[in-house]
Order: structure tokens, then C-alpha cells, then sequence
């Protein structure tokens, strides 16, 4: 009887020691296949816009009909660079005029440029100083209804730490006056770790070295994009896409020098990129709002470039 309660006692404890690697198997599976799986989170912002880059906002009429045109509820405004003085530290340049005012059924998003030399150390009070003017401005104007700022800066890896804790400081000055904050994102700063911000704008343009201009597109050339499309999939932090319509001329050893996206090339990055996030369908900016960047391209192409 005792060798039969014996044998008995053996075999469920091999009957549990398998149930038990059996679940810890699964358990490790299921978190093999959720880290490999990037999480998508939702962009909380939706539609199409576009980039205003000038220093005076003034819309002519062929301006003016884009945003109907194109559904266009978004525009991401320039309204300063802040640039590196050597007796004063960082200081804004280039401000904005406002002509006139925006259309109201267009929300505005102030953009601030901040050159990559002003982020070599940090800068006490820079943050409290960008908000209060960017607020200022908008008082001024009678700018309304804005939720959000952006900031756009070229980090790198050396001085990456320094700029996500100046992003940090703006985000507690931000939400002091009811606004979040967003950043541009450059191809080659995918391969860090993400700031610490509510969504980044991927920069699908000046992908190029400019003194490969007779090699390659510098605005925008699919060899320049398909090495960063690795990154894409595991990056954490909600992407919208930007994509270039503009042209870029330059004086290259007394000879002009025009650059242009060609549309083609525009969406064979749009589709790959799409392919890799969702959410690069969600939010769709084109860089920048110009009468002649308007015309430059027929209505279906613009269509094809903001489809979701």
C-alpha cells in the first residue's frame, strides 16, 4: 500500500512540475511578443496642417483658399528663432509680425527655432522666458484658442540630456498657462531615446548632406530615409509626418543652384513610413504655406500627400 501511495504521490508532482513550466512557458512567450511589439499610443491630434515659416503672417488669397481647399485646421507657426549672442546667452531673433489675423477656422500652434549652440549648457530661465513671450504674443495679437507650442531644435547625442531637461522646464512653464508641448523630429534623432514631450512631428525633409546636391535630393531622397526605418516601429512617443513642398535655392560657387522635392519621391516615403507606423496617417503637415509652394504641386497631388 505504501509503495502504490508512493508512486501515486510521484506522479502528480510530475504532473504539477509540467503544468508549471507549461504556464511559465506561455507567461515568457507573451512577454517576448509584447516587448517585441511596440504599443502604438494614439496622436490626440488628427487632420491636416502645414508649417508657416515667414516672418510676417500675411495671407494672400491663393494662401487664404489652401486651408479650405485642403481641410487644413492646423497651422504651425514660426514665431521666433532663439540664437546663441556671446555676451548675452540665448536670445530671440527673427520675431514674427502679425499683418493680420488668422483665419478662424484654423488653429494656431506657435513654433520656436532654437539653434543647436544654445543648447550646449544649460540656460537658467530660458523656459519661463520663451512661454512668457510666446503668451505675450499671442495677448498682443489677439491669437486665441491655442493649446499647444512646439519647439524645434537639431540635437544631437552629445547635447541631447541638456535639451529634453530644457524641454522638461518648458512643459511645467507650459502648463502653467493651459498648453502642451510637442518637438520636431529629425531622422537621425530616432535612434535616441525619446524627449520627453506629448508627440514629436517626424521631419521628412533636408534628409540629405547639402554638398551631395549633385549626387542625391538633399530636401528628400528615399536612400536617405530607408536606413532610419528601423527605428520607427519601437520609437516611443506618438508621431505626426511632415513632408516637404518647398524649394530651396542656394549660391554654390557663384552658380544657383534650385532644389525641389519631386512628388514622387514624396510618396514613396509617405507609403514606407506609413507602413511602419499608423499613426504617421494621423497627423499630416507639409512644410511650408507659400503661394508659390501651393501651385507648385496640382490639387490631387496635395490630396494624395495629406490622404489618411
Amino acid at each position: 500500500m505504501t509503495k502504490h501511495k508512493l508512486a501515486f504521490t510521484r506522479k502528480n508532482t510530475h504532473c504539477s512540475l509540467m503544468l508549471m513550466l507549461t504556464v511559465g512557458l506561455f507567461v515568457v512567450t507573451v512577454c517576448l511578443l509584447t516587448a517585441c511589439h511596440r504599443v502604438e499610443k494614439p496622436l490626440t491630434h488628427s487632420g491636416n496642417a502645414v508649417y508657416y515659416w515667414r516672418t510676417t503672417f500675411s495671407l494672400d488669397s491663393i494662401e487664404s483658399a489652401f486651408f479650405s481647399t485642403y481641410r487644413v485646421k492646423r497651422i504651425y507657426c514660426r514665431y521666433f528663432d532663439v540664437v546663441m549672442d556671446a555676451s548675452q546667452g540665448p536670445m530671440p531673433n527673427a520675431t514674427l509680425q502679425f499683418a493680420q489675423k488668422r483665419p478662424d477656422s484654423v488653429e494656431l500652434v506657435p513654433v520656436v527655432f532654437i539653434m543647436n549652440d544654445c543648447m550646449q549648457r544649460p540656460h537658467e530661465g530660458l523656459a519661463r522666458k520663451l512661454v512668457g513671450r510666446i503668451v505675450q504674443m499671442n495677448e498682443t495679437n489677439d491669437v486665441t484658442g491655442v493649446s499647444e507650442l512646439q519647439i524645434d531644435c537639431d540635437y544631437t547625442a552629445r547635447n541631447r540630456d541638456i535639451y529634453y531637461d530644457f524641454l522638461q522646464e518648458v512643459q511645467r512653464e507650459a502648463a502653467a498657462h493651459g498648453l502642451t508641448v510637442s518637438t520636431t523630429i529629425r531622422l537621425h534623432q530616432l535612434s535616441m531615446p525619446p524627449p520627453p514631450v506629448s508627440y514629436g512631428v517626424l521631419m521628412l525633409y533636408n534628409t540629405g548632406a547639402p554638398e551631395r546636391f549633385a549626387e542625391r535630393n538633399p530636401i528628400l531622397d528615399l536612400r536617405d530615409v530607408k536606413p532610419y526605418l528601423p527605428y520607427l516601429k519601437d520609437y516611443e512617443l506618438p508621431l505626426a509626418a511632415a513632408y516637404p513642398v518647398f524649394r530651396w535655392e542656394r549660391n554654390i560657387r557663384g552658380a544657383l543652384i534650385s532644389h525641389v522635392a519631386d512628388y514622387d519621391d514624396i510618396v514613396r516615403v509617405k507609403r514606407l513610413v506609413e507602413a511602419e507606423r499608423s499613426d504617421l496617417k494621423q497627423l499630416i503637415l507639409t512644410y511650408h504655406l507659400d503661394s508659390e509652394n501651393v501651385k507648385r504641386y496640382t490639387t490631387k497631388q496635395y490630396e494624395t500627400i495629406y490622404h489618411h
